[in-house]
């Protein structure tokens, strides 16, 4: 059985990093990510400013990047910095946008000289080795051992992978198949095709995120956001809606204007009354605030080969999910400040989708110290808020009438605060049940990652009853349970 330790992403949701020991001379890394909010190193350290690599590199052979996002490859240039020259494995369209993402943690984090910028990119792309879905490729190959690995789309965000590693010990006769789910998204996510289970895994590192609760299903949640919209814009104020830069703002383009073509192919309400308070969504802005999204969208767009076949139709029938009539996009600071000051003062409905998922950091914070305190707004969560960020404490202390510290500032909440689940292109408990239990050949061993402690430990059960009924034995072990040994 291999080795696997965890380096982040085991007792929380951000700063994914899990090593996979080969043999005694080299390792595996499957992501390498940032830390946000409130969550601790392995050591339990503060993590909020855990940047540096605090393990060894000399033996990792190679880094496979499960997807994008910057709780999963935030840390890279500083595994770079620790010396790390091997290949960076991913699927071919996380190869395009991966330096996208890089550059701008690069500027955010470490310099924003250009030369600098530029040195990096390059060497960046020098290591990068985009890899087709669903083909085997061969990462070691000598007479003692042989080791494959294969990316499956993982339905999380544009470019997802699971990793499934073969290896082979020819010495011993024996082959085992270890598999690490990344982030995995739920059926029927907008755009992407859905992720199919592995044939087999002997050993699974597999995510938590949503392990102890359920989605609406598709239906649902674009009925009650378009219901939520509806009656936050009535107030004549602005919907603010914290989204991460790819993957989510991409989705939430794509319900929008699919909900303002319903809209506008619906019969005419007759009646004065429903005239008057009917919202006219032909003309409604939705505003994308975040150059960052904004070139992800444009990615998107010219990587549509890897849309899902409703997406692919929709194109067929001339329409552009992701580029819509309605859609306004703020490059620039001074656009950006226009935008706030316009939307705060004057009564105009409007849709701002701005960078800033977990609200602790990017556009969305202006918005919200410019806002919060207003009660025509309304601020909609539509993913998950790590503990220790901002957008947990609107989330938690918001609907109580409490306050959010922004900058060491009390801001009172009097905006409206909503949540839709099932937008966080996370898989719920279902859903990660059902990657396990359609395999052929269900592990033996199981890791939980990625989530908070109540969602590990109610997956671990619900996986434990799932073997119980098929009478199976599996070794499952969680956050709690990994502390737990001497």
């Amino acid at each position: 059985m291999q080795q696997i330790t965890h380096h982040g992403g085991a007792t929380g949701v951000t700063g994914s990093c899990h090593r996979l020991q080969l043999n005694a001379q080299q390792a595996l890394l499957i992501d390498c990510g940032l830390f946000q909010g409130a969550e601790t190193a392995p050591e339990g350290g503060a993590a909020a400013g855990r940047l540096a690599i605090d393990f060894s590199v000399q033996d990792v052979c190679a880094l496979v990047a499960t997807h994008v996002h910057i709780d999963h490859v935030g840390r890279i240039p500083y595994l770079l910095a620790a010396g790390f020259k091997g290949p960076i494995l991913c699927s071919e369209p996380s190869a395009r946008l991966l330096p996208i993402v890089l550059e701008d943690a690069f500027r955010l984090g470490i310099s924003s000289d250009q030369q600098q910028v530029e040195r990096f990119i390059k060497r960046v792309a020098s290591q990068l080795q985009p890899l087709s879905y669903n083909h085997w490729f061969t990462l070691l190959d000598t007479p003692q051992q042989q080791v494959r690995l294969r990316l499956q789309r993982a339905g999380h965000i544009l470019g997802s992978a699971y990793v499934e590693v073969e290896l082979h010990e020819r010495s011993l006769g024996q082959r085992e198949r270890v598999v690490f789910s990344g982030d995995l998204g739920a059926p029927y996510t907008p755009i992407l095709p859905s992720p199919k289970s592995p044939y087999k895994a002997d050993t699974l590192v597999i995510e938590s995120t949503y392990g102890d609760r359920l989605h609406e299903n598709r239906r649902q949640r674009r009925q009650r956001l378009q219901g939520l919209l509806e009656q936050a814009l009535r107030d004549q104020g602005t919907v603010l809606i914290p989204a991460f830069s790819i993957g989510r703002t991409q989705e939430l383009l794509y319900e929008l204007e699919d909900i303002i073509h319903r809209q506008a192919q619906a019969p005419r309400r007759a009646g004065k009354e429903q005239a008057a308070t009917a919202l006219d969504w032909a003309n409604l802005p939705i505003i994308l605030d975040s150059p960052l999204a904004s070139r992800f969208n444009q990615v998107y767009r010219e990587l549509d080969e890897f849309w899902d076949g409703e997406a692919h139709a929709r194109l067929r029938k001339g329409r552009q999910p992701l580029a819509f009539r309605n859609l306004l996009t703020v490059d620039s600071h001074a656009s950006h400040q226009a935008m706030l000051n316009r939307l705060v003062q004057t009564a105009q409905p409007a849709v701002v989708i701005a960078a800033g998922g977990m609200c602790s950091g990017g556009r969305i914070v202006n918005y919200l110290k410019a806002m919060l305190g207003d009660s025509r707004h309304n601020i909609l969560f539509v993913g998950y808020q790590a503990a220790g960020t901002l957008g947990r404490q609107i989330q938690q202390y918001g609907p109580r009438g409490g306050y959010a510290e922004i900058d060491g500032q009390r801001y009172p909440i009097k905006a409206q605060v909503a949540s839709v689940s099932g937008y966080s292109a996370h898989a719920d408990q279902h859903d990660l049940l059902r990657f396990v239990t359609r395999m052929r050949h269900w592990p033996r061993q199981i890791h939980v990652v990625h989530g908070d402690s109540d969602a590990q430990q109610t997956l671990k059960k619900k996986l434990q009853l799932c073997y119980q009924q098929r009478g199976s034995s599996v070794q499952i072990t969680t956050s709690a349970d990994r502390d737990a040994r001497p």
